[in-house]
């Protein structure tokens, strides 16, 4: 197979974060393919990628780590395409896949990425690659916050339902039978009932604390995709039964941050801390959630909401319209002809 590989191919790359990611994308067509292109490792597979799509982890990390990386260097980790080559016997050549790779890789902005098992599953037939480009990140985070601690009839509040992770969530908390409370501006609270959310808190027009606790609705599951501040979690003893859980995805590699986090997990509920269980959920790819979630899409029950598709060519702009934090649902990137 690696007789039939170009020598090089199309890579929307960075050299500089000066002034942030998306001023300093640029398309290199002589970019090197990826080292292991022409060796695959055990349990790894070769695609040519058709669409990816960007995360706040992409310039987040990559903005404020950038001495972790080789430049130029390709950003996002989402993608969707079809299989060159691979050390796994269920992947054939040709066939269509969808997953994500592994950070500090991240590499997915360009022709081929190379990708291991738990990031690379095939994509049914009738989930269109655009779709399946936008659950990498976002569908499986959704997927793992909501999944493994909700059950049918649980109550979930999800702060954050119009953004990529929060579409994602809705859709999965009610493909699992729960009652979804979730919160947007107003502009999107007919996306996310159209979504399914059973009731919608505008959180420009009304205080998401205040409203939630006048309700007097006991939630079994909290998931802030925000967490802008650690109010949320200061008041859940309010809102969220003893028995549940809060959790969170949220967050900047910042020294704020870091300390909001530490005194939330430091402050004991004696002492005025939290006085429900706070979990922060770090994403690892999965490939039998990646399947479950690809049958969801499949059936029906779970799409990407896609609100622009860019060329490679505007990769920048994309990145430019994900940092203004008012993205309904996904951002898609065209990399190559499927």
């Amino acid at each position: 197979m690696a007789a039939d590989l170009p020598s090089t191919m199309r890579a929307s790359q960075w050299s500089s974060v000066s002034g942030g990611l998306e001023k300093n994308l640029k398309v290199n067509d002589q970019a090197p393919l990826p080292k292991k292109a022409s060796s695959l490792p055990a349990e790894h597979t070769l695609v040519k990628v058709s669409y990816s799509t960007p995360n706040p982890i992409d310039f987040k990390v990559m903005e404020t780590l950038p001495f972790l990386f080789s430049k130029p260097a390709t950003p996002c980790l989402d993608y969707s395409g079809k299989v060159v080559s691979s050390t796994l016997p269920h992947l054939k050549p040709g066939e269509p896949v969808f997953g994500k790779t592994e950070p500090p890789a991240f590499g997915a902005l360009s022709e081929y990425v190379v990708v291991g098992k738990q990031g690379c599953v095939p994509l049914p037939n009738d989930v269109e690659p655009k779709q399946a480009a936008c659950v990498g990140v976002t569908g499986l985070t959704a997927y793992q916050c909501i999944v493994p601690f909700a059950k049918a009839g649980d109550k979930i509040f999800i702060n954050g339902g119009s953004g990529g992770t929060g579409t994602f969530g809705i859709q999965i908390a009610k493909a699992i039978g729960c009652h979804v409370t979730t919160t947007c501006s107003g502009p999107n609270v007919d996306l996310c009932k159209s979504l399914g959310a059973d009731q919608v808190i505008d959180y420009r027009s009304e205080d998401v604390v205040a409203s939630l606790k006048r309700s007097g609705t006991q939630y079994d599951l909290v998931i802030d995709n925000v967490f802008a501040t650690p109010d949320l979690y200061w008041n859940a003893h309010h809102y969220l039964k003893p028995s549940g859980r809060f959790i969170t995805i949220a967050g900047t590699p910042s020294f704020q941050f870091l300390f909001s986090v530490l005194k939330v997990f430091a402050w004991p509920a004696r002492l005025g801390g939290g006085q429900r269980k706070f979990q922060f959920v770090t994403l690892a790819a999965n490939a039998e959630q990646y399947v479950h979630i690809a049958k969801w899409m499949q059936e029906g029950k779970v799409k990407a909401v896609i609100e622009q598709e860019f060329e490679l060519e505007d990769a920048g702009k994309a990145f430019e319209r994900l940092k203004t934090g008012r993205t309904r649902g996904k951002l898609v990137i065209k990399v190559a002809g499927e």
